[in-house]
């Protein structure tokens, strides 16, 4: 038996399948769903998304966070943003970082701090989940 998982953001569907097991960044911490998972709604944070599925192969997503439902072994990840990892061009993921890091450090006046901290984190995820991954393009 295995679960139904569909991963959407605000601007398309990214993955809508059929798995064995997901993990998400939870807010306390990553945790995995499996068949027969207790119902929950629960908020995800900035980092991945692990699928492993039914032919046993796995995939990686970077997430910006949002949230998951889990409800009679359907899966619905409601995503600010996600990035298949094969996807993810690690050349402009850290040039997003250079370009958060340089304006937390310039701090001009007009500085939304908070969305700059938030580039941040999100272009580290990306480019921690490709090298993890060895991806390179």
């Amino acid at each position: 038996m295995s679960l139904h998982l569909e991963i959407i953001t605000p601007s398309k569907s990214a993955y809508n399948g059929d798995v064995n097991s997901v993990t998400v960044p939870g807010t306390l911490g990553s945790f995995q769903i499996l068949t027969n998972h207790a119902p929950i709604i629960s908020t995800i944070e900035i980092g991945a998304i692990k699928i492993e599925k039914t032919d046993k192969s796995t995939g990686y997503f970077a997430t910006s966070g949002g949230t998951v439902e889990v409800l009679k072994n359907n899966v619905r990840i409601l995503a600010d943003s996600v990035e298949a990892l094969e996807n993810i061009d690690i050349d402009r993921a850290r040039r997003a970082l250079e370009r958060a890091q340089q304006r937390l450090k310039d701090r001009e006046e007009n500085l939304n701090v908070a969305r700059a901290e938030a580039a941040l984190a999100r272009a580290m995820n990306r480019i921690k989940l490709a090298e993890k991954n060895l991806i390179t393009h």
